[in-house]
């Protein structure tokens, strides 16, 4: 297997079977990697990432996870490649620090597990941050931010296997990929918070290529994203985690067609 490529696909030698016929060729795959995220020497956790975007992954998920209260407190002191893995270390106030010394620490997160840093149903369940007043949406702005995500995913285009979140305001729309749902949207927060233009996160609405579980509402809810819609079926508990945040929770978004779960009032 070759190493990952700059779009974040590896090059691999397959077997196709095609009925009576046998074709040696090479694949693209979506590739993943270990990801540490250490804050001022400790380690916190230890996620299955693809290695693309890996400043934004640090920032979101650092915002996300509400080890940090804003992008101001958060400082990305070095990126080091091992055999095994990528190490980012951070550095963030002794402050933050301090609460964060409390939670559990080097946890492994699977690319299908967004809840690391946790060791109690108590840390796993936390309450989540309220939003603002957030957006006023039409169902047109709606589709038409999935119509864009859907145009601009160059990852999954290459070799599929790969999830997008989309923080889309008016007619634009901010992308970030990953072999985990919940890690695109940590790049996308973070690539929101590092871009120039740095749009509010309460001026548009989080848009995913994924079910709506649990951990992408709690994360958008601490990033301060009041409108999150995904293409699949959301959870019981997301329902629950957004009405309890104030977030608007919108699932099926596809084929013309939209369930909202909570708080309706944002769609217009």
């Amino acid at each position: 297997m070759s190493g990952a490529n700059d779009d974040g696909a590896r090059t691999v030698e397959t077997l196709r079977f095609d009925g009576e016929t046998r074709l040696a060729r090479e694949d693209r795959v979506v590739a993943e990697t270990p990801v540490a995220l250490l804050y001022n020497g400790l380690s916190f956790a230890v996620m299955m990432a693809t290695p693309t975007d890996l400043e934004d992954f640090a920032l979101g998920f650092a915002l996300c996870e509400g080890i940090v209260e804003n992008a101001e407190e958060f400082r990305l002191v070095d990126r080091t490649e091992h055999a095994n893995g990528i190490a980012l270390h951070a550095a963030i106030p002794q402050a933050r620090f301090d609460v964060l010394a409390h939670r559990s620490r080097s946890l492994e997160g699977r690319s299908g597990c967004g809840l690391c840093g946790v060791s109690s149903l108590s840390d796993a369940l936390r309450a989540p941050r309220r939003v603002g007043a957030g957006p006023r949406l039409t169902v047109d702005e709606i589709q038409n931010g999935f119509a864009r995500l859907s145009r601009s995913q160059p990852l999954n285009a290459v070799c599929g296997g790969a999830h997008a979140a989309g923080f889309v305001v008016g007619d634009t729309v901010l992308v970030r990929e990953d072999v985990g749902r919940h890690n695109a949207v940590d790049k996308v927060v973070g690539a929101l918070h590092r871009t120039s233009s740095h749009a509010s996160p309460d001026a548009g609405f989080l848009a995913v290529t994924s079910r709506a579980s649990y951990e992408i509402v709690q994360k958008a809810a601490n990033a301060g994203i009041a409108v999150v819609a995904a293409i699949s079926a959301p959870t019981a508990l997301a329902i629950e985690q957004a009405r309890n945040a104030g977030v608007t929770l919108i699932a099926f978004a596809r084929d013309g067609r939209m369930n909202v779960y909570s708080a309706p009032e944002r769609v217009v």
